[in-house]
C-alpha cells in the first residue's frame, strides 16, 4: 500500500499543505512557493510524493521522493 502524499492546494487567498485524505491543513502559507518548499521537506522525510494543485484545484505537477521502481512497471 502506498504512503499518503502531500498536496499543495489553494486556501482562502493562500496555499495549504495537506496530507492525502485529510481535510485539515498541515500548515497554510502566503505563497505557493512557500507551501511547495514545506511539502517537499515533508515528502522527502517520509519518502512520499508531492502533488501541486493550480488555482483551479486540479493537479498540475507531481514530484516523487518515494522509492519508485525504474523503469516503471506496466
Amino acid at each position: 500500500m502506498a504512503k499518503p502524499g502531500q498536496h499543495v492546494v489553494p486556501n482562502d487567498g493562500g496555499w495549504s499543505v495537506r496530507r492525502s485524505g485529510s481535510v485539515k491543513a498541515t500548515k497554510t502559507f502566503h505563497t505557493q512557493a512557500q507551501a511547495i518548499e514545506a511539502a517537499t521537506r515533508i515528502a522527502k522525510n517520509q519518502g512520499t510524493r508531492v502533488y501541486i494543485h493550480g488555482q483551479d484545484g486540479r493537479i498540475r505537477e507531481r514530484n516523487s521522493f518515494a522509492n519508485d521502481p525504474f523503469p516503471p512497471k506496466g
